[in-house]
């Protein structure tokens, strides 16, 4: 546990006792779905030697620059409370290097963490003046938990092409293909903040704290106005609400987004919070990085599979209620979709036959029950 003693160059760490997790893998804590493309990424011949090479390419070096001459970076002398919060988190997550910190006048409450060589943590002043204490704590572990996992390096080539998109715009063929390439990793980073919501709870060590965190962030500072169940609340209807029109805005909705809604990471942070595999973690039973070298790509894509098959047959959401139903071998599919698009069925319906003149179906022979189409 956390004891506030020195250890590996990380002092003055708060007195509340917070277990500690030696030598953890990002593994513990990652999103099946951002840990097997991880995995993946990280067995790929060449892979460093590709992106050492991008990175000259890269403004992170003027990034770096831009920080230091027009933010304040966090010390003992300057956001001191701060300065503690990333000490205790890369000394509970065991990160022997403390990333440099930087506070960035800015209303929008936000926080980043971007860098190939080494990772540099941002974070808004409209951020730091809306969250308390624990609820700062858990986005400082946020943050620490994107640099173990190595996210800054990706979040750093998304924030490259983003902005090469916008400037070879006026080539449709060339910003196609980039842009193809940015939503693939939008969708990735997507998965990797949930990861790094677990890695702040990890951090944290006080799930209220970081649904109270991302409730703020989503309604602002008016937390006597606001309630953490009621908030949750909204997550189950957003999944389990409408039919297949609203799943499919769902969809167009986030596809530009970086983040995951708020609802929604609260709701999986909340589900994860609750699992053995949280529990398990606190007990002290976890991978270890020096076992990272074995890992296993088929098996992180095995694990990854059957996180999706899970999710799409445990989800409420229509139009993956469709998907299994299908799978399953329910159903009509062109009913079904008539069915699910509840605006068409009224008019797809046919007005009831009279007794005078039975159909094939009210033969006397036939005496199959009504099919349920669920």
């Amino acid at each position: 546990m956390s004891d506030g003693h020195e250890h590996n160059g990380h002092e003055n760490v708060p007195s509340r006792q917070r277990r500690r997790f030696p030598g953890i893998s990002s593994r513990t804590y990652e999103h099946p779905a951002d840990r097997s493309a991880l995995v993946a990424l990280r067995k790929l011949s060449g892979f460093d030697t590709v992106f050492k090479a991008l990175s000259g390419l890269l403004p992170e070096r003027s990034l770096r620059l831009l920080f230091l001459s027009d933010s304040v970076r966090v010390s003992d002398q300057q956001f001191a409370h701060l300065n503690v919060m990333l000490r205790d988190a890369c000394y509970i997550l065991d990160l022997e290097k403390v990333p440099p910190m930087y506070v960035n006048q800015d209303p929008q409450p936000n926080a980043m963490c971007i860098g190939l060589d080494e990772p540099i943590i941002v974070v808004t002043t409209g951020l730091v003046e809306l969250l308390d204490e624990e609820e700062m704590r858990a986005v400082v572990g946020h943050e620490v938990g994107h640099a173990l996992s190595g996210h800054s390096v990706y979040r750093t080539i998304l924030l490259f092409l983003t902005s090469l998109a916008v400037r070879v715009a006026w080539i449709p063929l060339g910003n196609l293909a980039i842009m193809a390439i940015v939503t693939g990793l939008r969708e990735w980073f997507r998965k990797s903040e949930l990861s790094a919501d677990r890695a702040g709870l990890l951090v944290g060590q006080d799930p209220q704290a970081s649904m109270r965190g991302l409730m703020k962030i989503a309604g602002g500072n008016h937390l006597h106005e606001m309630n953490v169940d009621a908030f949750l609340a909204q997550a189950d209807e957003y999944e389990a609400g409408g039919d297949l029109r609203d799943s499919v805005l769902k969809i167009l909705n986030v596809l530009p987004r970086s983040h995951p809604f708020t609802t929604v990471r609260a709701a999986e942070l909340k589900k994860w919070a609750e699992s053995r595999d949280y529990q398990r973690i606190m007990d002290g039973h976890y991978p270890r990085r020096d076992e990272d070298k074995d890992t296993s790509v088929r098996d992180s894509w095995r694990e990854s599979a059957d996180h999706y098959t899970t999710h799409v047959k445990s989800s409420k959401d229509p139009l993956m209620k469709l998907v299994t139903d299908l799978a399953g071998g329910a159903g009509d599919l062109g009913d079904r979709v008539r069915r699910g698009f509840g605006g068409f069925t009224n008019s797809a319906q046919k007005p009831p036959r009279g007794p005078e003149t039975p159909g094939p179906s009210d033969s006397p022979g036939d005496d199959r029950p009504p099919r349920d189409d669920g």
